[in-house]
């Protein structure tokens, strides 16, 4: 913590290129407006002008990386104030950016990733009438993920985190002739709000404990704050970002945002969306530190959620939802070990980049095989595709096999490296939480060797049948704006993880901004057998869906006849029925409670006075006659009544 709390407090003035890191933001910025505002008279380049604007940032990004390489690790963090944002009484919000190791990463995945997903979009949205209007959702989308991490402050952080909840609702309703995609994205934007209020609430705990939202003293004034405020400031960060990184118990708007195009799920669950909540949780390094309770909570959802997604991942047959369930398992490996605190915040970051190469790779390449299955996603109507797909097939292939932590491939080094860490926190911790992690191993490699089977290999269930359209199957290879960002993600799904992971490379880089990266010397289980331990429980995990799904044909039709588990896990472990049972119906009750409560307390209580002083008027208004005999005997009659009431008091006393 000491070493981070200095960190904070020696941030200098951004110098050199990094004085223009706003066109960083800018350049998307001004690509969705011009492709927003320019209407259809852009349709024609719309789509390279968007494209355009994602490289150029990924330029300038690559720029200001190496400038920062190129300083020492003291000097590596930089604030860069851009303009008064808004000054009212005490708070006082800058609008400024802060460079720094860990943003410049981020913003080379975002923008790297990103552009190639622009350019895999000019061929697989060819089509689409409204393409225009999807690449500046693309620009707006980048724009506001580039803000969230970016930004110096928590405000500026929340400006970010909000814009990428309007991009990914654009996006995810793009299609929204379909009612499937307008529910999706109702849900994810209605979830996501749920998550946002806690991470409002935790920036309100810091302005009224520390009077500031800004990175440098939040971070530096962290220790005066009380225990107590600290592990809630700790929990709320979190709620916040298990609703954008779909986290347990808000992970059941992920698969559903499938029913946006496929560059937006990879877009959403590679490099960007998803990725923000473990952001959060590493960038608020400095509370956790001080919170151990806060850092249980964190680990403890990890591991619940990564084992519920590798769970539901096993039962589904539509081919986004299997990698979305996917998505939302990795992820909780993410988590988990930032969870772990300064053992883990480097390797969660190093899982996250090379999640970001496998899974962006994995997405694409299931849209290359529904590009050329007529949109087809039930992979039971799939099989043996690796023929007609060549290059979709060994690029997914290799995404494959990062994914369930194939030796010397990223997700080896990685997963490994989180379930090492795991482990090593020693005592039920270490039994708990690397157990869940090593069980998560061998379910991905179960489910993703099923994807594989069903999808390149086996008989060839296609031939007999026609799409939802009554046209034959003709599958083919995609053209090469969609298979070049394939074959680059695969390289970096090949070798990232050594490179990231040889002399903690990555962990060393990262330092001024996470801390040094604790290695655990005692664990649960010696170190040098977790590396065999996992990937002979991948390795059985595969055997298991070979022996299952590989040895004999598939029905197309998939079996209703099954065990409760299975069943269960087709209805996504009842997530969507607890949340309306324990959430959505309770607040439909209270919204009508309160409904009813206003109509015919409140308003009752306004409209009833209302009538008596009415009827009190009415009844008095008659007294005024207009005759002076009337008002005469109405004076008679109260001074007689005054004189007796004085009469009265004189005889009592």
């Amino acid at each position: 913590m000491k070493g981070n709390v200095m960190a904070a407090a020696e941030v200098v003035e951004a110098t050199g290129a990094a004085q223009y890191a706003w066109l960083l933001i800018l350049l998307p910025l001004i690509g969705a407006t011009v492709l927003l505002v320019g209407g259809k008279r852009v349709n024609g380049w719309g789509h390279l002008l968007g494209s355009a604007m994602a490289i150029l940032s990924f330029v300038y990004g690559a720029v200001l990386f190496v400038q920062t390489i190129g300083k020492d690790a003291g000097s590596r963090v930089a604030d860069l104030p851009v303009f008064e944002w808004f000054n009212v009484a005490a708070l006082k919000v800058e609008f400024g950016l802060r460079i720094d190791p860990l943003s410049m990463t981020f913003v080379l995945l975002i923008t790297g990733v990103g552009s190639l997903i622009h350019i895999y979009s000019i061929g697989y949205m060819s089509h689409d009438a409204d393409r225009r209007k999807f690449f500046a959702y693309l620009n707006l989308f980048v724009a506001a993920m580039l803000v969230l991490v970016l930004g110096n402050s928590f405000v500026t952080l929340y400006l970010g985190w909000e814009g990428v909840g309007l991009a990914s609702y654009l996006l995810i309703a793009f299609w929204q002739h379909k009612p499937a995609a307008a529910t999706a994205a109702k849900k994810a934007f209605l979830m996501n709000r749920v998550g946002d209020v806690g991470l409002a609430l935790a920036i309100f705990l810091m302005f009224r404990d520390l009077g500031t939202t800004q990175y440098t003293e939040v971070f530096a004034r962290a220790g005066e704050l009380s225990p107590g405020v600290v592990t809630a400031i700790a929990v709320l960060l979190l709620l916040g970002a298990c609703g954008k990184s779909g986290q347990f118990p808000l992970q059941a708007w992920l698969p559903d945002a499938m029913e946006g195009p496929t560059p937006v799920s990879a877009l959403i669950h590679a490099a960007t969306m998803v990725t923000a909540g473990v952001y959060l949780v590493a960038r608020s390094n400095p509370i956790y530190n001080l919170t151990e309770d806060g850092r249980l909570v964190v680990v403890i959802i990890g591991a619940i959620t990564l084992v519920i997604g590798c769970i539901i991942g096993c039962a589904y047959d539509d081919f986004k939802k299997v990698l979305a369930y996917s998505t939302v398992s990795q992820i909780g490996y993410m988590i988990l070990a930032v969870g772990l605190g300064p053992a883990g915040y480097a390797i969660g970051i190093m899982h996250l980049l090379t999640h970001g190469f496998f899974k962006a790779g994995l997405f694409l390449g299931a849209g290359s095989v529904m590009h050329g299955m007529n949109d087809e996603g039930n992979i039971r109507r799939m099989g043996g595709l690796a023929r007609h797909m060549p290059v979709t097939f060994v690029t997914w292939g290799l995404g494959y096999l990062a994914l369930i932590g194939f030796p010397l491939l990223s997700g080896f080094y990685s997963k490994d490296a989180i379930i090492e860490a795991a482990l090593g926190q020693g005592g039920w911790r270490g039994w708990v939480f690397g157990g869940a992690a090593l069980l998560g191993a061998g379910l991905t490699a179960f489910y993703m060797t099923r994807l594989m089977l069903l999808v390149f290999f086996g008989e060839k269930r296609w031939q007999k049948l026609k799409s939802a359209d009554g046209r034959d199957y003709h599958p083919h290879e995609s053209p090469a704006s969609m298979t070049v960002p394939m074959i680059v993600l695969a390289v970096g799904s090949v070798g990232a993880g050594f490179f990231f992971s040889q002399g903690h490379r990555l962990a060393e880089w990262l330092e001024p901004s996470l801390g040094k990266l604790v290695e655990s010397e005692h664990g649960v289980l010696p170190h040098s057998l977790v590396p065999i331990l996992t990937v002979a429980l991948a390795a059985l995990g595969a055997l298991t869906a070979w022996l299952i799904f590989g040895r004999k044909p598939v029905p197309v039709e998939r079996p209703e006849k099954v065990s409760f588990p299975v069943r269960a896990a087709r209805k996504d472990l009842y997530a969507n029925a607890i949340n309306e049972g324990l959430i959505a119906n309770p607040g439909f009750l209270l919204t009508r409670f309160l409904l009813f409560f206003d109509n015919k307390g409140v308003d009752g209580v306004v409209n009833g006075t209302a009538v008596l002083l009415r009827g009190v008027s009415s009844r008095v208004r008659r007294l005024q006659t207009g005759f002076v005999r009337s008002y005469a005997l109405s004076m008679l009659g109260g001074s007689v009544l005054l004189i007796a009431a004085l009469l009265m008091v004189r005889l009592a006393g």
